[in-house]
């Protein structure tokens, strides 16, 4: 089977790379590989960065599994779900070094990281279901709500509004753009602080931060399992 989550594991940083085609869809296969990486950079106690191939992050979930039936469609949005909620609670930091762009579930994983850098360029970067006849799911909706800027959420949530990197900023899908000559030593740079934190005080302080947001998060990943997109 084709890997198509790499793992490199170097200087206490798991960079976890998604490599499923030109636009990084987002399969079952991903987010089971996902899962397993996440679970070795746990075990080995390291800075989490998700990254994609140049100029593009993700744009959002398999749309063969999407259209293939309801039940199916709605398996993959919870197992993504799911995902999203364990790097938000993740006991060592999460960043994603957003390579292009960022659609859909790409954006979602965004706004699931501690630390969200993003390169120039003239890439996209939002929640595009509403505009693909896509009814956007209750831990979508919450998990927006929960990290988007307030003046931005009805925008991105309910318009569909897409940004441009520097745009993502203001917006809350990005801390910082650099250039794409920068890009990788930023990254580098970025993922080496974020390891010099104390991880206990790191991990106990997310979870109070983000207490409510994850407790309904729980709740809207029940809603999603009884209703449909």
């Amino acid at each position: 089977m084709t890997t198509l989550v790499k793992l490199h594991i170097a200087d206490n940083v798991a960079t976890l790379t998604l490599n499923n085609g030109k636009v990084n869809a987002i399969s079952h296969q991903v987010l089971d590989e996902m899962e397993q990486a996440l679970n070795v950079a746990e075990e080995n106690k390291a800075v989490v960065v998700i990254t994609g191939q140049p100029g593009m992050l993700s744009a959002g979930y398999d749309l063969s599994v999407m259209r293939e039936s309801m039940a199916k469609a709605m398996q993959l949005v919870e197992k993504g779900s799911k995902i999203a909620r364990r790097l938000l609670a993740f006991p060592y930091p999460v960043m994603v070094a957003c390579s292009g762009h960022a659609v859909a579930k790409g954006a979602f994983l965004l706004l699931a990281a501690d630390y969200r850098l993003g390169v120039e360029g003239p890439f996209k970067i939002g929640l595009n279901e509403v505009a693909i006849g896509m009814t956007m799911h209750h831990a979508g909706v919450e998990l927006a709500r929960g990290r988007l800027a307030p003046v931005f959420f009805n925008r991105a949530v309910i318009l569909a509004e897409m940004v441009s990197p520097q745009e993502a900023v203001t917006a809350g899908f990005l801390d910082k753009v650099v250039s794409q000559e920068d890009f990788l030593q930023v990254t580098a740079m970025v993922a080496q602080a974020l390891s010099k934190l104390d991880m206990n005080a790191h991990h106990q302080t997310k979870l109070k931060a983000r207490a409510e947001l994850l407790a309904v998060l729980d709740e809207s990943i029940l809603k999603d399992q009884n209703s449909s997109l």
